[in-house]
């Protein structure tokens, strides 16, 4: 997306920026030393020995995304800090007319906020149930940034090819379990992320994401594909899907 940020995101991305270290050391084999077999089959892979150890990413990446029942289309910038916090500032139309905005998380929790020709409000929303879905997202979407993802506390997964990464956000850990196929590319991922999906109050729900497809940026693999949803892994997965995406360039820092 070539299009400058929305104003009211520039702020939160420039400090988002400072987090990032400007010259981080070499990937090192010996950190994957201890982390479960599928984790360090997938890491092995995606990140080759002498990568930098990048801890952020910035992404372009266009898709369909589900609102008001009707898939539309969208193209997006992101600047993703696993661990630390994302900006993700789109661009799409409702009715012909184009809404544009940013989804964020960061040390001052979370936040929405989104336009109608840049002007009119559509969606503006914080508190701590937003800021929790937001965690939820920022360490499911981690696995796009896979050097930072060494970082991250791993545990022996439920069922064979898969492991559990784990992040503490806010105090509170988020969990995502990760699923590796023999190769060692990174399939799917799920987890129990706060949201109110249905209308019936907020609380941890099934979410996942489907990945597939994949590429190399600066020597990195990262999976290209992604379709995701609420009610994963249930019989309302068809229902809950609402977001289809292809990464189109990423930029590691």
């Amino acid at each position: 997306m070539t299009r400058p940020l929305p104003r009211a995101a520039r702020r939160h991305w420039a400090a988002l920026e400072r987090t990032g270290s400007p010259a981080p050391p070499a990937a090192a084999p010996a950190a994957l030393a201890g982390l479960p077999e599928p984790a360090c089959r997938w890491l092995a892979r995606a990140v080759p020995p002498g990568t930098p150890a990048w801890s952020m990413a910035e992404l372009r990446m266009r898709g369909e995304i589900r609102l008001g029942g009707r898939w539309r289309a969208f193209s997006a910038r992101q600047l993703l800090a696993p661990g630390v916090g994302f900006v993700w500032a789109a661009r799409t139309r409702v009715l012909g007319l184009p809404v544009t905005g940013f989804d964020r998380y960061g040390a001052d929790g979370g936040e929405l906020r989104w336009r109608l020709l840049g002007v009119v409000p559509v969606l503006s929303a914080a508190g701590p149930d937003i800021t929790r879905s937001a965690a939820g997202r920022l360490a499911g979407e981690g696995v796009i940034v896979p050097p930072a993802c060494v970082r991250a506390a791993w545990s022996a997964g439920t069922v064979p090819g898969t492991a559990v990464m784990s992040w503490v956000l806010d105090g509170t850990p988020e969990e995502c379990l990760v699923r590796v196929d023999p190769e060692g590319r990174l399939v799917e991922l799920r987890m129990q992320r706060w949201g109110d999906p249905d209308g019936t109050g907020s609380g941890r729900h099934p979410f996942g994401v489907a990945l597939s497809a994949e590429k190399s940026f600066d020597g990195v693999r990262v999976p290209t594909a992604l379709r995701a949803g609420w009610g994963w892994g249930t019989d309302r997965q068809a229902e809950g899907e609402f977001f289809r995406a292809r990464i189109e360039d990423v930029r590691f820092r």
